[in-house]
């Protein structure tokens, strides 16, 4: 027998076990051998939310609404959507000055900004340079804040 017919023998008898060995560590390998990839690339930025021009265009669309609201609806019918109105504008505004970098009180997840809060944060995001309509408000205030 020579050294030849050794490492044929050899290799008949490993075989199993390396082709075992390949089918259940290369799923882990090649997921190794991604993560060490991404890791070496640079992040790329990604967005925390809407675009800013769509809060804006929210904003006025909002607001417009909340306008049209207060001069037409009946009294029973506009209180609850104005409220729910208020609550869509403060969420769109808190997200605007998130974009924007406009200090802002952070408000509790069920709740939305009082109307001082809200009006103070319309008018700093105006002063931010976002177009917003020249009147904000009045807001209701019925005690949910």
């Amino acid at each position: 027998m020579t050294i030849l017919d050794i490492g044929r023998l050899a290799l008949i008898v490993a075989a199993p076990t390396l082709i075992g060995a390949t089918v259940v560590y290369a799923p882990r390998f090649c997921a190794f051998v991604a993560a060490r990839w991404q890791a070496r690339r640079p992040e790329e930025p990604v967005p925390i939310g809407p675009p800013i021009q769509q809060l804006a265009c929210d904003l006025r669309r909002l607001l417009r609404l909340h306008g049209e609201l207060t001069a037409s609806a009946h009294l029973a019918m506009r209180a609850h959507r104005l409220w729910a109105v208020e609550a869509a504008i403060s969420v769109r505004a808190v997200e605007a000055a998130r974009a924007l970098g406009v200090p802002h009180p952070e408000p509790e997840p069920p709740a939305s900004l009082n109307r001082t809060e809200l009006r103070t944060v319309l008018h700093a995001l105006a002063g931010a340079g976002l177009v917003l309509p020249a009147k904000v408000g009045p807001f209701i205030g019925d005690g949910r804040y």
